[in-house]
This record gives C-alpha cells, structure tokens and sequence, in this order.
C-alpha cells in the first residue's frame, strides 16, 4: 500500500472499525449521530445524495463503500444493475455482500492501485473516504474517479470544509465510549482517522474544471461530536434540526462557507 494514511485507515478497519454490538458498528459509534431525535435529519441528510444519482444505469461505483452500513445506502444503487464496492476491509465488504449480494460486485484495496476501465459507471459516489487519503494524492484519486465515470455523469464526494466558522477543536472531548475490542492505532472518537488528514479549501475544488462542471452543495452542518453537544436529543432538538435541514436547502453558500460536511457533485465532461 502506498499510502500511509490508508495503511493507518486499513488498520482500523480491520481491526475494531466495523465490529458490530447491538447492530451498531464501532465507527458509527465514534463517528455518527445515533440519538433518537437526530434520526430524521441524519436520514434526510443521506438521502440528499439520491438528488444526484441517475434514475437509473448499469454500473455503479461505491468508493470507501464499507458495509453499506445504512438503508439509506442501499438506496443509492437500486435501479443499476451492478454497484462496484471498493474498500481496504475485506470485512466491510463481506458485510457488503451479505446485503447485496448478485447485485454487488466486490473489490478489496486502493483505489489508487486498482485498475479500472474509463468510461465505465453511470454514476460514482465517494462517501467519507477521499479526506482519509495523504493529501498529496487527493488530486490524483479525483481524476481517477472522473476518468472511470461516463461523460455526462456524476462523481458524487463527500468532503469537509476545513475552516468552519465555529472553533471545531473547542468541542472535541475524550469519549467515554466503549471500544468493541483493544483500539490498535490510538484513534479516539471523533478524532480524524489518519495522521496526514487534510481537507482542502472549496477552492481547491476548481482545479477539476477542465474536466467536470463542479457543484458544492451542503451535506450536514457539524460532524456528530459537534452536533451532540449543540442539539438537545429532545422534541426541541428535534425542532432545531428540521429548521437546520430547512435552511442548508435555503442558504446553500453560506453553508458552504461556514459549516462542516459538503457535497461536492463534478459532472465529466
């Protein structure tokens, strides 16, 4: 493997990362929002992507796929005849394929080492996989998902906006969360998997404009360990995050430029 940050990411993952307890993994444990009144927006949120997706295709390629761990996740692929899974965890893609089954076809590694014919999905999705690459070959992997893509179609990336306007680091705090099982890298809950993490500014972005059209849309506003401590798990929370769904739609660039999860959707040329 040629990238340090996957080897970490791998790690992980097939150690404790998709280890399951009362139907839950590890990394939704540490990395999502599970409180009964963020459901709704959480699922809404996932479900955003199905904007993009064709209405339907032939090959569906799924970046960093895991278990397609969430129904929403099932939804995607559902009028296309095939989804390519790609994951560093063969784990993950045994779980994958428990669900899917014929629909699926399964493909454990890099996608920077794996090759790929051109032109050959009808539609691409890379959900919170690209910022767990060294930064240096971010551009790289990009291009790569464009190339394989179809003209005309969607490369659909979830991504982070590394400056939001409220002080991330203020709200990190050690979890008392109980690992599955011995954590073998050292990664705390809502700390970024790989040592290399970087995400890079919307302007890095228009780099890919002499090969897609390139849309940033809001994802969700805060990553989970944010949104607990912001949102009450109350009918008041519940409330506040119905008017938060609401305004992400209403006031896209502002989103954009001062919170958290981005969509960041390139149509091949």
């Amino acid at each position: 493997m040629t990238n340090e940050t996957e080897a970490k990411v791998s790690k992980f993952f097939n150690s404790i990362g998709w280890q399951t307890e009362g139907g839950v993994t590890e990394e939704a444990r540490r990395w999502e929002d599970l409180r009964e009144h963020a459901q709704a927006y959480v699922s809404r949120c996932r479900l955003r992507i199905l904007r993009h997706i064709p209405e339907r295709g032939d090959n569906f390629l799924d970046v960093g796929s895991g278990p397609i761990q969430f129904p929403e996740y099932l939804a995607y692929s559902a009028n296309f005849k095939k989804r390519y899974c790609v994951d560093l965890s063969t784990r993950a893609l045994d779980d994958a394929k428990a669900k899917i089954g014929d629909h699926g076809v399964f493909l454990p590694g890099s996608i920077i080492d794996m090759p790929l014919e051109d032109n050959f999905f009808d539609c691409t999705i890379s959900l919170k996989a690209l910022f767990n690459i060294d930064k240096d070959r971010q551009e790289e992997v990009v291009r790569k998902l464009i190339r394989v893509t179809k003209p005309g179609k969607p490369i659909i990336i979830s991504y982070a906006n590394p400056r939001p306007i409220y002080p991330h680091r203020l709200f990190r705090r050690k979890s008392k969360l109980r690992s599955a099982a011995k954590d073998p890298t050292g990664i705390r809950p809502g700390a970024p998997l790989g040592s290399h993490y970087r995400v890079f500014p919307t302007d890095w972005w228009g780099r890919f404009n002499d090969v897609a059209t390139v849309n940033i849309l809001p994802w969700h506003s805060f990553p989970a360990e944010v949104q607990k401590i912001l949102i009450p798990n109350n009918k008041l929370g519940s409330k506040l995050f119905d008017l938060l769904f609401y305004l992400e739609d209403r006031f896209p660039q502002f989103f954009i430029k001062c919170f958290h999860g981005l969509l960041v959707v390139l149509i091949k040329r």
